[in-house]
Parts: C-alpha cells; sequence; structure tokens
C-alpha cells in the first residue's frame, strides 16, 4: 500500500481550454496500471477544446452544471451526482456555463504500451456558435 500526497494544482493550457480550468491530478496509474483520474474546476463560460481519448473517457459532475457537445451538435446539460461517459475516439467538449463553476472528476485510461495513438488528441477550440447551441438535459 502506498499513500500519496496531494500534487500541485495545475492550471490547464491555452492550447486545450478556452477560459480558467484548474486541474488537481488524482492519480497518473504506472504500468501496469494505465488509470488516469483528474479532478478538475472550469470557471463560468470556461470550456475544452474539441479531443477525443483513444480508450474513451468518463465525467463524473460534482458541482455546478457540465455542458458536453458531441460533433452533431448537441450540448447536454449534466448535474451534481451525473456520469457521462463518451466512448472511445468520440469527438468531444465540455466545459461549465456561462455564470457558474463546474467541477468535474475526468477519468480515462492511458493506452497500452504497444498501443501507438495517443491517449488524448487535442483539436481545434469550439466556436461561441457551437458553445450556445440549444441544450438539452441528459435524461
Amino acid at each position: 500500500m502506498e499513500f500519496v500526497g496531494p500534487r500541485p494544482t495545475g492550471k490547464g493550457p491555452q492550447e486545450w481550454f478556452n477560459g480558467d480550468v484548474w486541474f488537481d491530478v488524482i492519480h497518473a496509474g504506472q504500468d501496469p496500471s494505465r488509470l488516469r483520474a483528474n479532478m478538475v474546476r472550469f470557471a463560468p463560460g470556461a470550456r475544452t477544446a474539441w479531443h477525443r481519448h483513444a480508450v474513451g473517457q468518463t465525467l463524473h459532475v460534482v458541482a455546478g452544471i457540465a455542458l458536453i457537445g458531441t460533433r452533431d451538435g448537441s450540448v447536454f446539460e449534466a448535474h451534481p451526482g451525473e456520469t457521462v461517459t463518451c466512448p472511445p475516439g468520440e469527438e468531444h467538449w465540455h466545459g461549465a456555463t456561462e455564470d457558474r463553476f463546474m467541477q468535474h472528476l475526468a477519468l480515462w485510461d492511458g493506452t497500452a504500451p504497444d498501443d501507438d495513438r495517443p491517449e488524448t488528441t487535442w483539436l481545434e477550440h469550439i466556436t461561441d456558435e457551437q458553445y450556445t447551441a440549444p441544450r438539452t438535459r441528459s435524461h
């Protein structure tokens, strides 16, 4: 058993995020574990760029309202206690509403040692039109 102390909070890079985003790495698995877990905090209006995960991603909303967008133009709302799973390779974005902070736990797997795909592929920033598209409740 190993107890790991907290790591310093990191600021999300502008290449990957619009607005202020901060994250705490909870777990960055070392072989044989590939689990990744970050607690991510978005300021009002902040969001990721488009991206995809080779092995998928799970988001568990802790506070605020999460917006999750897909390439077909859908924007879903997820509320505290709700969990969203993004399948492997699905291009998506996520972020906070315009008027509230949002916090989620992001979980994903790194790729296997013999898999040359990056675990996360970052793409272009979303447009204001994509961010403000009509929203649908998750269920």
